[in-house]
């Protein structure tokens, strides 16, 4: 007789104590599912004053190359409200700066720690680190992926509108990473998914292939355009961000005059639902990327989504690293 599958909780946190957190390309729909009910217990038992330190006596080695407010501050916090350390390593304090193998820094590092976080460039960064590393590798932020950021969105979403089965997202502006986690995550929690961007600054193709395949496999809607009234039209959560990242400051006077239709203002979202709620991943430039009306508005729900990047990212710690 076949043995009974555990509860969802048991055998989640079995099959991802020690795994990798660097995008949702080998995550399941019911691991986002456990992620996020976990985020949600974390956030409860802050709240309600409840000591939970799961990682007690536990360190998190944080790599930076790329420099950061919310990434550092709610790693760190959320590591010392689990009992644990967390270890700020900026480029200029490892040796990777200076020439030193990831490899080599992976090992190094494995026998130190009992995680790594890296906020980077380039995402083959992140994944070398995690071959060659005995602990889990979480990615903070790469150019190619923000899984953290969406989890803190997912969450901020289920608590604005209480379900996510069914509900529109649509996301105006640079194809970037944010863009890149959105789609690949959202099929697998039901969300349709609609993607304006200008001509030339579409999705990576082999992200939005993968995708593609997830949303006829979950039976999701995944629309890219350069329409944005068109992904606009009836969704439940408009989003943007930066239309210049962290790296490309030499091309944000082209982009300005590239990316001028893709403003989400009040004429942009008319078109959506009448209780859409507006999401930013910040820092937001008001009067490029969306005017101050509406990231300060009655709709604009951005300050939960950074509150919220606490709650899922101590629960991506517990589940890899308890």
């Amino acid at each position: 007789m076949a043995k009974a599958m555990p509860a969802i909780k048991e055998w989640q946190v079995n099959r991802m104590h020690g795994r990798d957190f660097l995008d949702f390309n080998d995550i399941t729909s019911d691991e986002l599912h456990y992620l996020l009910s976990l985020a949600e217990t974390i956030k409860r038992k802050q709240k309600q004053g409840e000591v939970y330190q799961p990682l007690l006596r536990k360190t998190l080695g944080m790599i930076f190359t790329k420099a950061s407010t919310r990434t550092r501050v709610s790693f760190e916090v959320g590591m010392y409200q689990l009992g644990g350390h967390a270890l700020f390593l900026s480029g200029n304090d490892i040796q990777i700066g200076r020439g030193e193998p990831i490899a080599d820094t992976a090992k190094v590092l494995s026998r130190y720690v009992d995680g790594i976080m890296i906020r980077t460039f380039a995402h083959e960064d992140v994944e070398q680190l995690a071959v060659h590393a005995d602990i889990p590798v979480i990615n903070g932020l790469t150019d190619l992926h923000h899984p953290c950021q969406v989890m803190a969105d997912i969450l901020t979403i289920k608590e604005q509108k209480g379900d996510l089965q069914g509900l529109t997202v649509a996301y105006v502006g640079d194809g970037n990473n944010m863009a890149h986690s959105w789609i690949q995550a959202a099929p697998k929690l039901g969300l349709n998914m609609r993607v304006a961007t200008p001509k030339g600054y579409e999705c990576d193709p082999a992200v939005v292939e993968q995708a593609k395949q997830w949303a006829a496999e979950y039976g999701t809607e995944l629309l890219l355009t350069n329409d944005p009234v068109e992904a606009v039209q009836g969704a439940d959560v408009i989003y943007t961000d930066v239309w210049a990242s962290m790296g490309q400051e030499a091309e944000q006077a082209e982009r300005v005059k590239l990316f001028a239709d893709y403003q989400v203002n009040e004429q942009l979202c008319a078109h959506a639902k009448p209780d859409y709620i507006f999401m930013h991943c910040l820092p937001a430039h008001r009067g490029e990327e969306v005017t101050a009306d509406i990231i300060d508005g009655l709709h604009s729900v951005v300050f939960d989504e950074a509150e919220n990047r606490l709650h899922v990212q101590k629960a991506v710690l517990v589940a890899v690293m308890a």
